[in-house]
């Protein structure tokens, strides 16, 4: 089975523009080394995108074969995640 890299960087922050959480545009995570830093809330959104790609899947409302664009449920402030897949080398 292929594996991959999976990266979660902050593209935008809409809204009022700041997380309550302290996540701010540029933050990059990898999945899943660095779990325990993405809020629980935003994450638990972002997982199932992060399991299809994870996987090799890929859904036919992503943006590319490779990435896609998520943001956190906060209505007031939706965090921008922009998730994409590597395949690891070997």
């Amino acid at each position: 089975m292929v594996e991959y890299e999976i990266k979660l960087e902050i593209t935008d922050i809409l809204g009022e523009g700041r997380c309550p959480g302290g996540h701010k545009i540029g933050d990059v995570f990898v999945y899943p080394e660095d779990r325990g830093k993405i809020c629980p809330t935003a994450f638990h959104t972002l997982f199932p995108t992060i399991r299809v790609m994870q996987s090799g899947g890929k859904m036919p409302w992503f943006e590319t074969p490779d990435s896609h664009s998520n943001c956190c449920p906060d209505y007031k402030r939706p965090v921008v995640f922009k998730i994409s897949r590597k395949q690891k080398s070997e």
